[in-house]
């Protein structure tokens, strides 16, 4: 049996920078603005390589900074690369944080290079009887490579690595190991900034370095080397002598460790839970990474429910339940929880003495489905659960009603803590309990004596969570918000969900049939002004090619990124506002009649059999309090563009119902923002009925109303709206395609006039600050801690979700309060009609016969009603055959 020991050695800036870029930063970061792309795929990437290769020691190098003692030797070394952009900034000390947590050495040495402290404890290595492993994206580490020492290469993200040996390097160069940096000095490196010999590529540099056996020999015969190659060669010899004194790794440096020293420390799973928590990242990468390192035993089961602690009870579902009634019960289930078409499979149920049982539903006699039955619609029967509306869809595809949802904990940890990327059960136990639950299985898990342990202990976990987190929110004076608001929209969303909404399929058919022929007709007009029959207007790099150089099209450059000038949706638009150029034009026609036509494949893929599409709305995604809409979005249909209001008409009256009916709220954030910072002029608007950006424009502009032109009522709307997200002189004037002087001068006539709103503005930022979270009228808080980040662009996020927050999260809340209220207004008359769709400020109702004017009357004054502020609310109201017609 093999004693040899293995060495896992990670270039951790190199491999930082390779999951930057594999994964979108714009998809990972926190609620208070800080990007997590970089941490998150680097430690994707390690539970795969621990997984794999099994170290038994391992090290993470970090470069300290770009002084070197190579910048004294060659001051142009590497000078050439920009400064990292400003998402990546903070994110190798949360990685280098991350990895100490996880007991992993990590190391760094002012004046050398993570390629230095790598090279040398490689080198200690090959005297210790250990078998190296080096991960980079530096192909100089190839000089290590030995018998007993491999370096991991990543050809695409860090995902991908190929294993470079002795033999792989030979097999890519020709050339062995100890020959690639006299290779390399010979070839010149642009990643360093190191110069090439004129006339020398790769094929020349390897040809010379095999014929000659090394540099060295190479540099002693440079008088036989012909050609103009050979001219500059001559002409350049110490530039190579340089680069090679540069390319070579220091391997014996004085380090406070050495391989030996390299262990596992054991982890502590709740304080990785905790800094996954603060990164917000899942539970699925969190247990990758936890169970590719050791941890301490003791605190992975630390509280863990025990399955001692909890009686199994081993009789019918309906004499347990019998035994029962008008207790709380914490319910848990297995199955498919769509809204359309959902099933459960497995129960469990728990109560307060720790009493359990699970069972197969498809096991369940008629009796027990019965007294199920009841016992599920009864909604003076208690049931704490987790993710209710999940659970409702899977009762309802057995026709099962679920009422008298007590609890729902993922709803609970949501409002603790907004913005986590899940709000599993096992996360949450996690998170607020610090203890470790299994997963649940669709298939009842039984030990010998024939009783379950996974979905019982879930169930208890449901009940200690619903006790320890109703505490949590009390303490912030968040649980009045939880059981008045949140709480009843789990039930009113479900039903929406459960309902649906009609649509009409041959119009979503006509409808992607034209934008597909005009998507080809526009690509196809494209390439003619191009000139390239085969151009692909969704390629950045072949736009990028085509649109800026010089024999092509030449356009005026963008924003420089990593793979040439950038054709994101934002500068191509600021392009095209300053040059005029038919190809921007049908660039940017094709882009919308894309989004369209894939908006339009999405709507028609998820039509149910009933003609009906489905939705779901998340109740725990956005940190605001607003509800999200998925499979499909319902609210990026545009509603004021053509496109959109087509799309719309598709959204039909159902078959047994009259009309459709739309009611929603006017400026509700603008009118949130007079509230909030109590601006005398806002409120004066508002109490006298005028409209808002005509008042503002004839005090920004100094003009009476009526003379107030659309340009004008344009840009105060931009900005009024803008504030509220953080909008800077800066940001106005790219939106409006002004100068940033008149930009500037019309915020500073703006904050003249309602000075309030600057006196808001500043005050919400600053209190922020203080408190960490800032919170709605109704008490629902967003926490920012990264409004005190050193990472300015972190930072300034923080700022803008800081100005948000309170106006968007409060308008949020008043939707809700309309939606329980109208829900609960047309039960009570006993109507028929029913709340199909949320989106934004807006409800759509459809409309059983005769019942339109009724239902009109109680949205419009439960809708008014939902909330008492500084200035009146305003609702609109309109009906028709489908939503667009609605429409108002």
């Amino acid at each position: 049996m093999s004693t040899t020991k293995k060495l896992l050695l990670i270039d951790g800036h190199s491999m930082a920078f390779r999951a930057f870029y594999a994964l979108p930063a714009e998809n990972f970061s926190t609620t208070g603005g800080q990007h997590t792309n970089a941490v998150y795929g680097f430690l994707s990437m390690l539970a795969t390589l621990l997984a794999e290769e099994k170290p038994d020691h391992m090290a993470v190098a970090f470069d300290v900074g770009r002084q070197t003692f190579r910048t004294e030797m060659f001051p142009e070394y590497k000078a050439q690369r920009e400064a990292s952009p400003p998402e990546f900034k903070g994110q190798v000390q949360l990685l280098d944080e991350m990895l100490n947590i996880l007991g992993i050495t990590t190391l760094s040495v002012p004046n050398f290079e993570a390629d230095d402290i790598i090279g040398t404890l490689a080198t200690a290595a090959n005297e210790l009887d250990y078998e190296t492993i080096i991960v980079t994206g530096d192909r100089d580490y190839f000089q290590l490579v030995n018998d007993v020492t491999t370096v991991l290469y990543p050809i695409r993200g860090v995902s991908n690595l190929a294993r470079y040996t002795p033999e792989a390097v030979a097999e890519k160069y020709g050339l062995t190991p100890a020959q690639y940096p006299d290779f390399a000095a010979l070839r010149g490196d642009p990643s360093d900034n190191l110069p090439n010999i004129p006339g020398v590529g790769e094929k020349t540099a390897i040809k010379w370095i095999t014929q000659y056996g090394s540099l060295d020999a190479l540099l002693a015969n440079a008088e036989e080397i012909k050609g103009k190659a050979g001219d500059n060669f001559r002409e350049r010899l110490d530039q190579v002598r340089m680069n090679r004194r540069l390319t070579q790794m220091i391997t014996d440096m004085e380090l406070e460790v050495g391989p030996d020293d390299l262990d596992f420390r054991p982890a502590s799973v709740s304080e990785v839970a905790a800094k996954f928590d603060d990164l917000e990242f899942g539970v699925n990468l969190r247990e990758r990474v936890l169970s590719a390192v050791p941890t301490d035993g003791s605190e992975i089961d630390n509280g863990a429910v025990e399955l001692s602690d909890v009686v199994i009870d081993e009789e019918p579902l309906a004499q347990w339940l019998g035994s029962r009634a008008g207790q709380g019960l914490a319910v848990f289930t297995t199955g498919a929880a769509h809204p359309y078409g959902g099933d459960v499979t497995t129960l469990a149920l728990a109560d307060k003495d720790r009493h359990a049982v699970a069972y197969e539903m498809a096991e369940l006699s008629p009796e027990d489905e019965q007294v199920l039955a009841a016992w599920l619609a009864d909604a003076d029967a208690p049931k704490y659960l987790h993710d209710a509306k999940a659970a409702f869809h899977m009762f309802a595809g057995r026709g099962l009603e679920l009422n008298g949802i007590a609890h729902d904990t993922a709803v609970a940890a949501y409002l603790l803590r907004p913005g986590q990327r899940t709000y599993e059960l096992r996360d949450v136990y996690q998170r607020h309990l610090q203890r470790t639950l299994a997963e649940p299985s669709d298939q009842l898990s039984l030990l010998d004596d024939g009783t379950d342990t996974t979905l019982v202990d879930s169930a208890v976990a449901v009940l200690e969570l619903a006790e320890e987190l109703t505490r949590q929110l009390q303490d912030i004076a968040e649980f009045e918000l939880y059981l008045d608001l949140e709480l009843p929209l789990v039930s009113i969303l479900a039903r929406m969900e459960r309902v649906g909404i009609a649509v009409d399929l041959d119009v979503l058919e006509e409808q992607l049939s034209t934008f597909t022929a005009q998507t080809a007709e526009v690509e196809r007009q494209a390439r003619e002004v191009a000139g390239e029959p085969d151009l692909n207007l969704s390629s950045p790099k072949q736009l990028s090619e085509i649109m800026f150089s010089e024999d092509k099209l030449n356009l005026p450059k963008t924003k420089k990124t990593k793979t040439g000038y950038s054709t994101a949706a934002k500068e191509i638009e600021q392009l095209a506002a300053k040059v005029e150029h038919p190809f921007l034009d049908l660039l940017m026609q094709h882009r919308e009649y894309q989004k369209m036509k894939t908006t339009l494949e999405g709507l028609i893929k998820t039509v149910q059999d009933d003609g009906r599409i489905h939705s779901t709305f998340k109740q725990t995604v956005a940190s605001t309090g607003r509800l999200s809409s998925t499979e499909p979005n319902l609210q990026n249909i545009p509603v004021r563009t053509e496109a959109g209001r087509k799309i719309r008409s598709a959204f039909v009256v159902g078959e047994g119902y009259e009309t459709l009916l739309t009611a929603d709220y006017s400026q509700i954030e603008m009118r949130v923002m007079a509230h909030l910072s109590q601006d005398p002029g806002l409120i004066d608007a508002y109490q006298h009925g005028e409209d808002l950006h005509n008042y503002v424009g004839s005090k920004v502009f100094d003009v009476p109303i009526d003379q107030v032109d659309p340009d004008m009522r344009r840009r105060v709307k931009a900005m009024s709206y803008g504030l509220a997200y953080g909008l800077s002189a800066f940001g106005l004037s790219q939106q409006l395609s002004i100068p940033a002087g008149e930009a500037k001068a019309i915020m500073e006539s703006y904050f003249e006039r309602f000075g309030g709103v600057k006196a808001y503005l500043h005050d919400v930022v600053d209190q922020a600050r203080k408190d960490g979270y800032t919170a709605t009228v109704f008490g629902r808080r967003r926490y920012l801690p990264e409004l005190n980040s050193d990472n300015r662009i972190a930072r300034d996020n923080a700022e803008r979700a800081a100005l948000n927050a309170p106006i968007q999260g409060t308008a949020a809340d008043i939707i809700k309060v309309a939606m329980i209220r109208v829900e609960r207004a047309l039960a009570e008359a006993d109507l028929r009609s029913r709340v199909l769709l949320q989106v934004h400020d807006e409800l759509v109702v459809e409309i059983a016969p005769g019942e339109l004017e009724r239902v009109q009357r109680i949205l419009e004054h439960e809708m008014d009603g939902a909330i008492t502020l500084r200035v009146p609310l305003e609702v609109s109201a309109g009906h028709g055959d489908n939503w667009d017609e609605a429409a108002h």
